[in-house]
């Protein structure tokens, strides 16, 4: 990472000594693509989908939480006591629908309800509730915590594949970055190469050795050169600055790419390790492990939860409860079955439309999620094949150029050896140079169109490298 702190060092500073400026410092694919994860911005907000599921699965949480309640009711009127009551519960949720609980009631006034009447010192009491049928196996509180936890997995499915993607928009940024680069030096050569031979024409010139003619077409070919090489410039700048998007310091302040920091132009092997590309291509690739249908097999569990819930509401809704009943709850043995309080409620629907339809709709759901699974496997699995087969493609269509760029450069030097003996003239030298530079701008179009495609196979795959 010693580039990329080279980068930091320089964009606190806006003056730079010139002579340091003209220092050029590489910035590996693989070091600008870890800051690109550690640091940028849509990455730490994928982090906060984490985040929200733990909140989610806290608040879940929270519905077995232990609790007290306290009700008080008192009425005075023109000195007369109707009623002074104090009722105390504390109460345990347990997993399968039983409540533990134990309460302390007091109540005393001259116009209480004969009911309500209770000790002098209060009565004690400790039991339990539960519902008998619907709720018993699975209830909203169930169904919510268990939905929180498939969520949070269900989160970090969807986090990895945020990470791929942005990883996968840097990743295209660099190549381009690297493509301008490498135009710019293309043409900065020809530009050196254009100019002695202009200087050497015009000698010529000079002593009588060549025709004025051809100090003329000498210098449109510098001039042409150098037009295409500030176009060049241009584009290398406009890509360097689009490459300052994805690049971020901790603290969330941007940072912009300075003039003397390069490109990798020997990356193939770098993006080959960041990418694991090697291994991609040879292991055989589980689509059923792809994020994205481990996020929505996650999503379809959620919905046979809610299904499970919806169908248990069919059921006939029967609570019960049962209290143990104590004026002297120190002493154990107080607590008897002879002294209790008891009940039970029961509700049953006669026709259960709603609860029929919420069934159907919860089915419907899950159908929806088993075609999108089955359509989203058959993407993902074609999409890799093609892609490693566009791989395949490109490797070839590689050798060819560099075979045609090799070639290329053999006619262009024997043209100028026979244009030096005088046997050819300066618009086939030049014509020459403009077939091999055309070749070069192609060489490496194809090699950012190749290294493209390896972050293509990459992003169908939606990995999240360890950088």
């Amino acid at each position: 990472m010693r580039y990329l702190y080279i980068i930091i060092f320089m964009s606190a500073f806006s003056t730079v000594d010139a002579q340091n400026t003209s220092i050029k410092e590489v910035l590996g694919f693989d070091e600008y693509l870890g800051f690109v994860k550690k640091f940028h911005p849509i990455v730490k907000q994928a982090e906060l989908v984490i985040d929200e599921s733990q909140a989610k699965l806290l608040k879940s949480r929270g519905a077995f939480d232990p609790k007290i309640e306290v009700d008080y009711d008192r009425k005075k009127f023109k000195s007369l006591e109707y009623f002074d009551k104090l009722n105390a519960t504390f109460k345990v949720p347990t997993w399968y629908g039983i409540e533990l609980k134990a309460n302390f009631e007091e109540n005393t006034g001259v116009f209480l309800n004969p009911e309500a009447d209770v000790p002098e010192g209060g009565l004690y009491s400790a039991g339990f509730s539960f519902s008998a049928a619907r709720g018993l196996l699975i209830n909203e509180r169930m169904a919510a915590l268990k939905q929180a936890k498939l969520f949070k997995e269900q989160a970090k499915a969807d986090r990895d594949i945020y990470v791929n993607n942005i990883l996968f928009e840097a990743s295209v940024v660099y190549f381009e970055w690297l493509k301008a680069y490498k135009e710019n030096q293309v043409f900065e050569n020809f530009l050196v190469n254009a100019e002695q031979r202009f200087l050497g024409v015009k000698r010529g010139v000079e002593v009588g050795e060549r025709a004025a003619i051809d100090s003329i077409e000498a210098r449109i070919a510098v001039n042409d050169r150098k037009l295409n090489f500030e176009k060049t410039r241009v584009k290398l700048i406009k890509a360097s600055l689009k490459l300052s998007n994805y690049l971020w310091l901790d603290d969330n302040t941007p940072l912009e790419l300075q003039d003397n920091i390069i490109p990798n132009v020997n990356s193939e092997r770098i993006i080959d390790d960041t990418f694991n590309t090697s291994a991609l291509r040879e292991n055989e690739f589980s689509v059923d492990q792809h994020p994205k249908l481990l996020s929505l097999d996650y999503k379809k569990q959620n919905l046979n939860l809610e299904r499970r819930l919806k169908a248990n509401k069919l059921l006939p809704k029967i609570d019960l409860e049962y209290n143990f009943l104590s004026e002297t709850p120190r002493v154990s043995r107080s607590f008897s079955t002879s002294e209790y309080k008891a009940g039970v409620n029961i509700s049953y629907p006669l026709f259960l439309r709603k609860e029929r339809g919420d069934l159907k709709l919860a089915k419907l759901k899950i159908k929806d999620v088993d075609y999108e699974i089955n359509a989203t496997r058959i993407k993902i699995s074609n999409k890799v094949t093609a892609t490693q087969k566009e791989l395949d493609s490109y490797v070839i269509q590689n050798g060819v150029m560099s075979q045609m760029i090799t070639d290329y450069t053999q006619m262009l030097r024997a043209e100028e050896r026979k244009f030096q003996l005088g046997e050819s003239s300066l618009f086939l030298v030049n014509s020459r140079e403009s077939k091999l530079i055309d070749g070069q701008l192609k060489a490496i179009e194809l090699q950012k169109k190749y290294y493209t495609t390896k972050a293509k196979l990459f992003n169908s795959l939606a990995v999240n490298p360890e950088l």
